[in-house]
């Protein structure tokens, strides 16, 4: 047969970026998907035989119902309450150009960097029984849940809602002017529909922020005030009713997922990024109402983001009415003589070694998954990136009090025998901080241009050498702030923790919850300064995350 007619036969090519998706899926299989069958089989079939008497618990119990309509009802209040403050907030932050803004911004952000248990201390040395710092004391926990909530939550949502609003296109505003619109029709008929797919991504990820909040309401609610993820602890933990706690579970991860699936949608609707937009179409404050309200709103996330960890830092330093060093030695100290006391600052060595290593594995199924939805979109024109974007996203629509049980009861044998393991507390970080590295790089994956990877491709680049030189360099920035966010999450992680952590191996949220949960004031001042140490750990980690991105806000 002539050679030149010898048909060619097609070789099966399956691109890396496919491939990639492996890694996530067996991390998830492994560690996410397997403990929470194990514990529900377990629950729902406890001794081989289908038993669901305990839905009656739930269904038939006041209080049950009445945990579940607080959680829901909380975390709706608390979302309205942070979108009223961040709105005004990101208005000013993406209209106008003045001096201090990016450290102001940055200030803004650190809140939700924090670990929630440091909130709550915070919180309880500025407004609670032991604070009253600033001359005003609350009583009433719900308030405090409520402005904790504000706190932790506000920067979530003013870089989402200021990232987008100042990458809108300002020529379609000055159209309508010219035309005769007013500004309140121009925002109300322009400017607020193109903001919806943001603000709705916003509150909708606050929402499930404040929905499966554990830290805050264990320490500011109390027994009084129990959500659905303070319950689960309490029933899995205490009670050892593991039935109730997985019905509970799965209220929680049905809802929360529905939720993550709006957020990923939405934010793939919102996706109107204009390279610095908000240099050009930014001005600077002229007028007189110009410049009281970008100074009101200075004072404003000033005063929010600064009192309540002033008063935790000016607690830490006061012993006996004076300033003292006092509970930062005695972490160093073995105040009870007993040869198996661990000393507190060990909690921030094994904090610190927990971090590394959940950032190393987060950082790495992060960077597969990301490059894996990027590829469904360019080959399945985002047909499967809607249903696989939110698998990603399960680690945050579940509890983690949950994920922490059920790594302990299941991974308890051959081969996976790895309830002794000091590893474990690290995959545990690394499940929990895994969306938030996707998140901080899928954006930056989506914003390269196709032809610019199609162009290197046709003139023989492999899908290696695209990676290497051109999809890495561009959102390399995107990838520090995956590690920060990685190395952030693991330290102030505390619902699967509380499960995982041995005696001899306490990070610092849980020396933390300890010295909450005991008597004295030596007790009460040794959790100041560990939640101090912790906040400056986590706010400087932020803040070199920030010496690496550009100026302008992007969404979370």
């Amino acid at each position: 047969m002539d050679r030149n007619h010898t048909p060619i036969k097609k070789r099966f090519y399956l691109h890396p970026y496919a491939l990639a998706g492996m890694v996530p899926f067996v991390f998830f299989l492994v560690f996410y998907f397997y403990p929470l069958s194990g514990i529900f089989m377990r629950s729902f079939f406890p001794q081989g035989k289908m038993n669901f008497g305990f839905i009656d618990q739930v269904l038939g119990s006041a209080r049950m119902m009445k945990v579940i309509w607080f959680t829901f009802w909380q975390a709706g209040l608390s979302t309205l309450l942070t979108f009223v403050c961040a709105l005004p907030c990101a208005y000013v932050l993406s209209r106008y150009r003045f001096r201090g803004k990016r450290a102001l911004k940055t200030l803004a952000s650190i809140p939700f960097v924090l670990p929630a248990v440091v909130v709550a201390a915070a919180f309880q040395a500025c407004f609670g029984n032991e604070g009253a710092f600033w001359g005003i004391k609350i009583k009433h926990p719900l308030i405090l849940i409520l402005l904790a909530h504000v706190f932790y939550n506000f920067s979530v949502m003013l870089r989402i809602i200021s990232g987008f609003w100042s990458s809108l296109q300002g020529e379609i505003k000055e159209a309508a002017m010219v035309l005769g619109a007013t500004p309140f029709q121009v925002f109300f008929h322009i400017t607020l529909p193109l903001l919806k797919p943001a603000i709705t991504a916003a509150c909708v990820l606050v929402f499930i922020f404040c929905f499966s909040s554990f830290g805050i309401i264990l320490i500011l609610g109390g027994p009084s005030y129990s959500t659905i993820e303070a319950e689960i602890y309490r029933q899995a933990a205490h009670l050892f009713n593991l039935p109730l706690a997985s019905f509970l579970s799965l209220i929680q991860i049905g809802f929360t997922f529905c939720l993550m699936w709006v957020y990923t949608s939405f934010t793939r609707k919102a996706a109107m990024f204009v390279p610095d937009a908000e240099r050009t179409n930014l001005k600077q404050p002229k007028f007189f109402w110009e410049k009281m309200m970008t100074a009101g709103v200075t004072l404003f996330i000033v005063g929010l983001c600064v009192l309540p960890l002033l008063a935790l830092v000016v607690k830490s330093l006061t012993h006996k009415g004076g300033v003292s060093l006092t509970f930062y030695r005695a972490l160093f100290e073995n105040t009870s003589d007993s040869i198996f006391y661990i000393p507190p600052f060990h909690a921030i060595k094994f904090s610190l070694l927990f971090g590394v290593s959940a950032l190393c594995i987060a950082l790495f199924t992060g960077i597969c998954a990301a490059l894996f939805i990027r590829y469904c979109d360019r080959k399945f024109n985002n047909r499967w990136t809607a249903f696989f974007d939110p698998i990603f996203m399960l680690p945050l629509a579940t509890s983690a009090v949950t994920l922490g049980f059920g790594i302990i009861i299941t991974l308890d044998k051959p081969p996976l025998n790895l309830r002794t393991s000091i590893f474990l507390i690290p995959i545990a970080h690394a499940l929990v901080g895994f969306p938030f590295v996707v998140r901080a790089i899928l954006p930056a994956l989506r914003s390269i241009p196709d032809n610019l990877t199609d162009a290197a491709a046709m003139l023989g680049a492999s899908p290696f050498n695209i990676f290497r030189h051109i999809d890495l360099p561009l959102f390399s920035k995107a990838l520090v702030a995956g590690a920060i966010f990685a190395f952030t999450i693991s330290l102030g992680e505390f619902g699967a923790t509380i499960f995982t952590a041995r005696p001899e191996t306490p990070t610092i949220p849980v020396a933390i919850y300890r010295f909450l949960g005991q008597p004295g004031a030596m007790n009460y001042g040794q959790a100041m300064a560990i939640s101090t140490i912790l906040m400056l750990i986590t706010a400087i980690g932020f803040v070199v995350i920030e010496t690496f991105r550009k100026e302008s806000s992007e969404g979370f």
